[in-house]
Formats: structure tokens, C-alpha cells, sequence
């Protein structure tokens, strides 16, 4: 335990409560990134979990399906899931800056420069998942080619967004207790 100023050193009132349960406004820094409510927090780390379910059924449904789409085990399946995942959330941050910049280009030439590289992003991301996962498993695992891996990426995220919105609101992670 640290040294605790003389002005804040009363005796605590109550039980100790573990970090994840106490709410932003009880936290020593301001509410945010770093808190229990944001991107570290017990609900992030839900949704990144539920996210991995969602692409390890959706590439086990293209694997099936898509003869181009191959994996030689589950296990597999899962490591490329998580390997998804990852490259999709840094693809994400990337479109939305992309699109930021359009957004707030204010001459046509801006919005034509802006435009071209919200189109590499988006483009560019194909091979990018390709060559990832090319790197990471070799011939273990094919996403096919460039149309099947756009397929499956836009089949990803709007799964995503679906179980996302089917589960908004239901189940609650940690209340602050008052």
C-alpha cells in the first residue's frame, strides 16, 4: 500500500470491494479509456469474446460451404478467428479515419483524396487479412481469394452487428454499487 496524505487518511467505511466492481466516478482517474467502463473493461473483453464465437461460426459456415475457404481443424478455425478479429478492429480504426478525413475535407480535391484512400482501406484490407493469414498458418488455412475473403469479412461484420444488437442491453457486466 502506498502513503496515503494526511488530509485523505480516515479509515475506509465499508467492505473492500474488488477494482472491476467500482464505478468510474470512485476510480482515482477521470472515466475513459483507462477505466473500468472502457475499452479494457469487463464488457470490452465480453464483446471481443462474443465477436470470436460469432467469426469461428461464420468462417466454420464458409469453410463448409465455400471449397475455396479452407481449415484443417477447429482449432484452426479458432486461432484464425482471433487472428480476424484482430486485423479487423486495427482495419476499423484505419476506415474510420478515412472517413474522418473525407468528412472533413472541405475542397472537391480534399474529398477526392480523401475518397481514394477510404477506397485503399477498404480494398487494401482484402489483402492485408490474406497475406496475415497466409503468414501466420501457411497452407493450413485458405480464405480463397479476393472475392471470397470480401464475402467473409463483410459476413463477419454484419454478424457482428447483429448478435451485438441482439444482445445490447441484456446482460449487464458490473453495476457500480451506490
Amino acid at each position: 500500500m502506498g502513503l496515503v496524505p494526511a488530509e485523505d487518511a480516515s479509515p475506509p467505511t465499508g467492505p473492500a470491494r474488488p477494482a472491476e466492481l467500482v464505478g468510474p466516478t470512485e476510480t482515482s482517474g477521470p472515466p475513459g479509456p483507462s477505466g473500468p467502463s472502457g475499452p479494457s473493461g469487463p464488457a470490452s473483453r465480453a464483446a471481443d469474446v462474443v465477436d470470436v464465437f460469432v467469426y469461428v461460426v461464420v468462417l466454420g459456415l464458409f469453410v463448409e460451404y465455400l471449397p475455396a475457404v479452407i481449415s484443417e481443424t477447429f482449432t484452426l478455425s479458432l486461432l484464425t478467428a482471433v487472428l480476424l478479429k484482430a486485423v479487423l478492429e486495427v482495419v476499423v480504426v484505419v476506415k474510420k479515419r478515412a472517413r474522418a478525413r473525407f468528412t472533413a475535407a472541405g475542397t472537391a480535391g480534399g474529398k477526392v483524396g480523401a475518397g481514394l484512400l477510404l477506397w485503399a482501406v477498404l480494398v487494401g484490407s482484402k489483402f492485408v487479412v490474406l497475406k496475415a493469414v497466409d503468414l501466420v498458418f501457411g497452407d493450413a488455412v485458405s480464405l480463397g481469394g479476393f472475392v471470397s475473403v470480401t464475402l467473409l469479412i463483410i459476413t463477419l461484420l454484419v454478424s457482428r452487428l447483429a448478435v451485438r444488437r441482439l444482445l445490447e442491453g441484456r446482460t449487464p457486466v458490473a453495476e457500480p454499487v451506490a
